[in-house]
């Protein structure tokens, strides 16, 4: 004989509702926040056929004229003019597969439909979640298991720690947030031989929170934040306040587990990461079983400038 413990009945979606009860049928998820499609834009180039993904990027030699380093002067009666030498490296990440079967019996499905909780759709609904969930710790993180990085913590990116830092213990000043936010936006900004100033700016939330929070004196009128983005020489650079937002994947990130902050420019021409979209096979019948599977594919975020983006610790 067959027995149903309490747990098998509510992992089914039955419950004893009284005479007196008003049951919410609203589905309920379990709390979390993806932000990965606000960072980083996406290289839709990529299929479901691709298992790799690259890039490349190119280096260019030419000498000059009379002097090497100087300008490629020539003469009327020339004859040996000097010429352009070009290296191009390519840059290959995986795409990986990236799959999840959803599966139900007839007899769960005619009883979810009868109690008003279709089973197919909350297991829908719990899959997209995992898939947004797994490309949000793809995107920042990498993977460990596959041994990549993300937007947050990528070794070609380079890292200094804060000239001030501890932003939110009450000592330190605006003008010394503003100094350690310059320095990074600076730094990255040299880097790239003046070429590109970073346009976004990335914080922890508890950091961010305590920007938002605090005026910039008890007489102020402003908060840290906008002060921040007011004074920040991205702003001077590029023309268009600095873009801050706050970031979980950053509480702890850098070094000795002190909480990071980034500094980068949300461009598919400096970073992106590919992304195949879900699709999915038809529904397959297996005895009273109804079956589908999803799936992707995942990619690696493509740092195609690093000098581009620069990290700091200790904020």
């Amino acid at each position: 004989m067959l027995t149903f413990d309490r747990r098998t009945i509510d992992s089914a979606g039955a419950f004893l509702v009284g005479e007196l009860e008003r049951l919410d049928q609203t589905l309920h998820m379990p709390l979390a926040s993806v932000t990965w499609s606000r960072d980083i834009k996406l290289r839709e180039d990529v299929s479901i056929a691709d298992e790799l993904s690259s890039f490349t990027n190119s280096a260019f030699a030419a000498a000059g004229g009379p002097s090497p380093n100087g300008k490629s002067w020539i003469g009327k009666d020339a004859t040996a003019i000097a010429g352009m030498a070009l290296d191009i490296g390519k840059t290959a990440n995986p795409l990986n597969l990236w799959g999840m079967e959803l599966g139900w019996t007839l007899p769960e499905l005619e009883s979810a439909q009868k109690l008003g909780r279709p089973v197919d759709q909350q297991k829908f609904a719990g899959m997209q979640l995992k898939y947004q969930m797994d490309i949000d710790e793809q995107v920042y993180i990498g993977d460990t298991g596959l041994g990549v990085t993300g937007l947050v913590n990528n070794g070609s990116v380079a890292t200094t720690n804060a000239i001030n830092g501890n932003w939110n213990n009450g000592t330190t000043t605006p003008n010394q947030i503003l100094q350690d936010v310059n320095t990074l936006l600076e730094s990255v900004w040299a880097s790239s031989a003046f070429a590109v100033c970073p346009e976004e700016l990335r914080v922890p939330p508890i950091q961010y929170s305590y920007l938002v929070s605090t005026l910039i004196s008890s007489a102020g009128n402003i908060s840290i934040l906008r002060f921040l983005q007011e004074n920040s020489i991205a702003n001077a650079v590029n023309g268009k306040p600095l873009n801050i937002q706050p970031l979980k994947w950053l509480t702890g990130r850098g070094a000795s587990n002190k909480d990071r902050m980034v500094a980068y420019t949300n461009d598919t021409k400096r970073v992106r990461f590919p992304l195949v979209p879900l699709q999915r096979t038809p529904l397959e019948y297996r005895g009273i079983q109804q079956l589908t599977t999803y799936f992707g594919r995942l990619g690696v975020v493509e740092v195609v400038y690093g000098e581009t983006l620069g990290y700091v610790d200790g904020i």
